[in-house]
């Protein structure tokens, strides 16, 4: 199981989030707010390649259908305990059955039409269960607003048809009120309204008597009252009998609808749930596709190589790519230098694309990366880039540290940010030295980083370990944020402090207190660095040039294929042709015995057989085949 003070120190959650924003349905959310780095092999597998198929679905179609689901699981919940749904909660109920209807149609047709190979999607839609029968039923009552339709029953119909004729008649009788001679003087206004669910009349109160029948209501200064006048309440009352039947009707209706929830409760609950996994998928393709993330391999074996892999919480316009490749000969990456040189970005950068695939979420690295699975991960990871530390802060660190050793084997990736930081340097220096030789000692896999110079040797007398630092360019005085593997970090201070102007005597001073082994250190590191970047160097010009004999050799064999099609149509050309001066031939000749027969006919000259035959043999011979 992953750490959850990993999962928080290395922002995990905040990844989550931004996965969420991609999903279409509170389901989806549900199931995100939920998702955990797997440690099963083949459920990460799985999920990996779920992720990809949702990527090759968008990528052929640009998005798929997954509206109108809600989660009803709840309305499922309140059938099985004996509720009774309102029309609102079986609408959105057929809803999402008709929503599952219609993605399972598009995967079918996805599956039919495109050449893509999507079986997991596909196991998915047959776990589907198939409810058209409810949601018909549903719709056939319930509208898309959740208004109770007068189709749901007969008696229903029977009863908002009286319903509407008792009201029209009313209407009709107090419209007469508000049209008559007396209405402007003893009406405050010709409208009819509703009080205590009656229809009724604003009148004057000095005319109160006029009317005679009910007062239900008045205006806040008194001088309205709404009367229901007696010509009408016998009719009001009917209306109210109407509705309370109505509402019995209704209440009926939405006791049977559901009932037939409740019957198929346990299949709603799956449905729910297989929706909400699909919108997971795709929300984790979605997010791969916006941030130009690709599916790693992932291996068992503890091996990461991350190609150009950037921090997925830096805007991609900002933040720095890097190749980081460790876990087979290299088990332990020590990454030594000053702060703020970007060294915590790589470690988290690790750290997440690791946490990410084990969740089936894409990695912000290119295509050809692969990670590791991991049993569990931890990281200690703190502020450390301020100058001061206190006891505190070591202390804490310490606690943090001595619950990872109590817990890390040989399949944990263990991430220490500034080890041995926050006291003494040299006892500081010598716990971060002993930490890590305790870890990688049993084969785990860990990345480390310290800005102690006795660390920058470490890599050099262990197997199995290597260092690291971080770029820093001394001309712009800022870190490139680059990270150089096989090179130690140094400090810089010397060229930074001249290049700001410190008096060279003064330098000159201090670097005779550094002492000439620290001195020669810092030499074969910058020498390091140089060669470094003139290796990089080096192997851009031999990309580029292999880049252009590549072309080169694709533009020859387009000519080649060029030149054999057009060799093809040549000979063809050149067949065509002598078959033409064959049959030609062919027919003069069969023209030329022709004649001869019937000249033989005609003049009774004895012409004779085998005469005719050498005489076509001639011909034969006189136009013999072209060879080609």
């Amino acid at each position: 199981m992953i750490a959850e003070r990993a999962l928080k120190t290395l922002e995990y959650y905040k990844i989550r989030e931004e996965v969420a924003k991609y999903c279409t349905s509170s389901v989806g959310k549900d199931h995100i707010d939920k998702l955990v780095p797997s440690v099963d092999f083949a459920e990460v597998t799985k999920l990996l390649e779920e992720m990809d198929e949702g990527l090759s679905i968008l990528r052929l179609r640009g998005n798929v259908p997954m509206g109108g689901i809600t989660d009803i699981r709840p309305h499922a919940k309140r059938a099985q305990i004996g509720g009774m749904l309102s029309p609102i909660e079986l609408m959105e109920t057929a809803s999402t059955i008709r929503a599952s209807k219609i993605l399972r149609q598009f995967l079918e047709n996805v599956a039919e039409s495109e050449d893509v190979a999507i079986p997991h999607f596909l196991e998915k839609k047959e776990s589907m269960p198939i409810l058209t029968a409810l949601e018909h039923e549903i719709n056939d009552c319930i509208d898309e607003n959740g208004a109770v339709l007068d189709s749901a029953s007969s008696s229903l119909r029977s009863i908002r048809q009286q319903l509407r004729i008792q009201v029209s008649r009313v209407r009709e009788k107090l419209e007469s009120y508000t049209r008559g001679a007396n209405a402007s003087k003893m009406l405050s206004d010709s409208i009819i309204t509703i009080r205590n669910d009656r229809y009724v009349i604003p009148v004057k109160s000095e005319y109160r008597s006029h009317y005679g029948g009910i007062i239900h209501d008045q205006s806040s200064s008194g001088q309205t009252l709404f009367i229901e006048p007696s010509a009408v309440v016998q009719i009001n009352n009917e209306i109210r009998s109407l509705k309370v039947k109505e509402q019995e009707e209704i209440e009926r209706i939405l006791i049977k609808l559901t009932a037939e929830v409740e019957i198929v409760g346990h299949d709603i609950f799956l449905l729910v749930n297989i929706l909400g996994e699909i919108d997971v998928i795709l929300a984790k393709a979605k997010y791969g596709q916006a941030e130009k993330c690709t599916m790693p391999m992932i291996n068992n074996e503890g091996y990461i190589r991350l190609v150009k892999a950037r921090h997925p919480l830096i805007p991609m316009d900002t933040a720095v790519t890097n190749t980081i490749e460790f876990g087979k000969d290299i088990t332990s990456i020590v990454i030594t230098g000053p702060n703020t040189g970007g060294k915590t970005v790589t470690l988290k950068t690790v750290g997440l694309c690791t946490l990410m695939a084990q969740s089936g979420i894409p990695i912000p690295a290119l295509d050809g990366s692969e990670v590791a699975l991991f049993e569990s991960v931890f990281a200690d990871i703190g502020d450390e880039q301020s100058i001061e530390q206190s006891l505190s802060t070591f202390s804490s660190h310490m606690v943090n540290i001595v619950d990872i050793l109590k817990k890390y084997d040989e399949k944990s990736l263990i991430i220490f940010d500034e080890l041995g930081a926050g006291t003494d340097p040299q006892e500081g220096a010598a716990l971060a030295i002993s930490i890590l030789d305790a870890v990688h000692g049993t084969g785990a896999r860990v990345m480390a980083t310290t800005h102690y110079p006795e660390l920058k040797a470490y890599g050099y007398n262990r197997p199995g370990v290597v260092n690291a630092s971080v770029e820093f360019d001394v001309e712009t005085l800022s870190p490139t944020y680059k990270l150089l593997i096989g090179v130690p970090g140094r400090s810089n201070a010397f060229e930074i402090s001249e290049r700001l102007g410190l008096p060279s005597y003064i330098i000159s001073q201090a670097k005779t207190y550094t002492g000439a082994d620290r001195g020669e250190v810092n030499s074969m590191i910058a020498s390091l660095e140089a060669s470094r970047r003139q290796a990089e160097r080096d192997a851009e010009e031999t990309e580029e040039q292999l880049e252009e004999a590549k072309q080169v050799k694709e533009d020859l064999e387009q000519r080649l294929a060029e030149l054999e099609q057009k060799k093809e149509q040549l000979e063809q050309k050149a067949k065509d042709k002598a078959k033409k001066i064959i049959e030609d031939a062919r027919r003069e000749a069969d023209e030329i015995i022709s004649d001869l027969r019937k000249m033989q006919a005609n003049t009774h000259k004895l012409v004779k057989d085998h005469e005719l035959i050498e005489a076509k043999k001639k011909l034969a011979q006189h136009f013999l085949p072209i060879r080609y």
